[in-house]
């Protein structure tokens, strides 16, 4: 058991904070799932899109019966305010699907969460349409397995592509069970150089905003864990 569940989409949004942590492979549901343990949280990367985050979510509360389930990671700023590695953590969060929302008891603001890319420019019409902050593809459906399950619900997210940041890519490279074809999506770009410098761009974001993210997660693990040896919630 673990008192504190995390559910990111890919590994690299967290690297960091796994370094020391021990890896343990289980099942569930006829699918096996890759977890990282400390003394007392459990992490999963579920993969990309909502459904890949469901999957996970259950997964980790039937195997791990934790007392919160986090959803963390990448997000694109529907304010124009947001920089590069800000942290958010709303107060609620809104399904774009079908325009349910979850209210979180401890947070700011309202994260919109939409199974596609969005463009520049319907980053403006989301904002006016939802009044969100940020945007992300998994935290609903992860608040979904939670609520369902009676488990508490928190989301922390971390800006990767600020308002005007136009994404090099879509949903063409991430399959039905979340995980992004990296080679597939090198050879689409190798053809595309006006591609280059986007992605250059979006990489150091990218890392910039892990760094922050992980950063907020050991202070949270800190206060959670306050007896917990340091070297399991920190970074060496």
């Amino acid at each position: 058991m673990s008192r504190l569940a995390i559910v990111a989409a890919l590994e690299r949004e967290v690297r960091p904070l796994l370094k020391h942590w021990q890896v343990r492979k289980r099942a569930h549901a006829g699918r096996e799932f890759r977890f990282y343990e400390s003394r007392e949280a459990v992490v999963v990367c579920g993969g990309i899109g909502p459904e890949a985050a469901r999957r996970a979510a259950e997964a980790v509360i039937v195997l791990y019966s934790p007392d919160v389930l986090y959803s963390v990671g990448y997000a694109g700023a529907l304010d124009p305010t947001l920089k590069v590695a800000d942290v958010l953590t709303p107060a609620h969060v809104i399904n774009g699907s079908d325009g349910s929302r979850v209210d979180v008891s401890k947070g700011q603001g309202t994260l919109l969460s939409l199974n596609a890319v969005a463009s520049v420019a319907q980053k403006s019409r989301l904002r006016e349409s939802y009044g969100a902050q940020a945007i992300d593809m998994e935290a609903s459906a992860v608040a979904r397995a939670a609520e369902a399950r009676g488990v508490g619900f928190r989301a922390i997210k971390v800006i990767s592509d600020e308002f005007n940041f136009e994404l090099p890519m879509d949903g063409r490279f991430v399959d039905a069970e979340g995980r992004f074809h990296q080679g597939r999506f090198a050879l689409h770009v190798l053809v595309r150089p006006w591609l280059w410098l986007p992605l250059v761009h979006l990489a150091s974001n990218s890392a910039h905003a892990t760094r922050a993210l992980c950063s907020e997660l050991r202070d949270i693990l800190a206060e959670a864990t306050p007896a917990a040896s340091s070297a399991q919630i920190q970074q060496r």
